[in-house]
């Protein structure tokens, strides 16, 4: 072996480590700081590109509950202690300002960064993350009130944005097209419910969005997940391919067999190859979106994607495939070397263009669920 693939492989080796640290050391410690509002409270919406905090940003609804979910999951892995008492106060003023602020059930969507409503719409995909984030919250301490919270976020979805034709509604009021991320999402939240709760309603509720992926989202002749629908679940053309959720969905169809047993293996291996189809050729990172036909049709690529196919190499790997732990490994180093060399300790790079030019001048608090979740799977499977 040359002295280069010996460094390249004691890289790849230590890679989980120095991601733990660089979470524990330098991320959690930012956004729970420069990354939180004292004065209005809640957590900021991204950071400028030299670290200080773009107060004037509005606050989109669902980065609020990912900040809680990564500082409430980084207090379970015994990672940052402190993640309670941040998790919480986030949770608190999601509450408080969030919730039927209008005297109507349900979430809003945007705040202003001083906590009033900006736009009052009620979107799935918001509710997805929050049930996510109670989930885990949930899990911490078995806290009544949180459970109150999930079975009252459950009621409204039941009662208000269930679709006839299946699944849920985009948003009240109702809008097409219908994605399935929103579905992703939800599927992922009631997977975290189930576990946080071991309560089997949620293994069914689960069990229903895993029904809508093999009926409606899912292509089983060109192994494709598609991502725009109408309202009966007709497919929008020309059909949008993203290989990043094509990753995702590997990583949660792990965590569904492994709360019910359903044997998952080869859809996981499908969705797997179809992703690793749309690739830059210079940096083995996913692009952003590709066509039914394999063609890349963005070539940019975002950092959640890569996240997203790390966790899927962690879950084939967790299953046993050989080769897994090693591509899951290299897929972290990408995501090392070309996202997270940020000079903010603790920040990232979120998009770039097929040249590599960055295409963001701000760091969103967003991506710190990506690349937290991508890490604390690698700690437990790789580790």
């Amino acid at each position: 072996m040359t002295d280069e693939r010996i460094v390249a492989a004691e890289g790849a080796a230590d890679v989980v480590a120095r991601l733990k640290h660089r979470m524990i050391e330098e991320a959690l410690p930012l956004w729970s700081s420069v990354g939180w509002d004292p004065g209005a409270g809640g957590f900021v919406d991204r950071l400028h590109a030299d670290g200080s905090a773009d107060a004037a940003a509005p606050r989109r609804v669902f980065v609020q509950a990912r900040q809680i979910w990564c500082f409430a999951k980084a207090a379970q892995m015994g990672w940052y202690p402190e993640g309670r008492a941040v998790a919480l106060r986030g949770l608190e003023h999601l509450l408080a300002c969030a919730k039927a602020p209008d005297g109507r059930p349900g979430f809003v969507h945007r705040l202003t960064p001083e906590g009033a409503v900006l736009d009052g719409r009620r979107d799935a995909y918001d509710h997805a993350f929050i049930l996510f984030a109670l989930a885990t919250v949930y899990a911490l301490d078995q806290d009544a009130q949180v459970r109150a919270e999930i079975d009252a976020l459950l009621a409204f979805l039941d009662g208000h944005l269930r679709s006839p034709h299946g699944g849920v509604h985009e948003s009240l009021p109702v809008s097409l097209p219908r994605r399935q991320n929103p579905h992703m999402h939800l599927f992922e939240a009631m997977i975290a419910c189930f576990e946080a709760t071991h309560d089997l309603s949620f293994q069914n509720r689960a069990g229903e969005f895993f029904a809508l992926f093999l009926a409606n989202l899912y292509d089983k002749q060109k192994h494709i997940l598609t991502e725009y629908f109408e309202e009966d679940w007709s497919k929008i053309e020309p059909v949008s391919v993203e290989p990043g959720h094509q990753a995702e969905w590997v990583w949660l169809l792990k965590g569904f067999e492994r709360i019910t047993g359903c044997p998952t293996g080869q859809r996981r291996a499908e969705l797997l190859e179809t992703a690793l189809r749309y690739r830059d050729e210079a940096t083995g990172c996913l692009v952003d979106e590709g066509d039914d036909t394999g063609n890349i049709r963005r070539g940019s690529r975002r950092l959640w994607p890569q996240t997203e196919i790390a966790k899927a190499w962690i879950a084939q790997a967790e299953s046993g495939e050989a080769g897994a732990a090693e591509e899951a490994r290299a897929a972290l180093m990408r995501l090392e070397r070309h996202y997270l060399s940020h000079p903010v300790k603790g920040a990232w790079y979120d998009h770039f263009d097929r040249d590599g030019t960055s295409l963001s001048d701000t760091i969103p608090a967003s991506s710190f669920y990506h690349v937290l979740c991508a890490v604390t799977e690698a700690e437990q499977v790789l580790s």
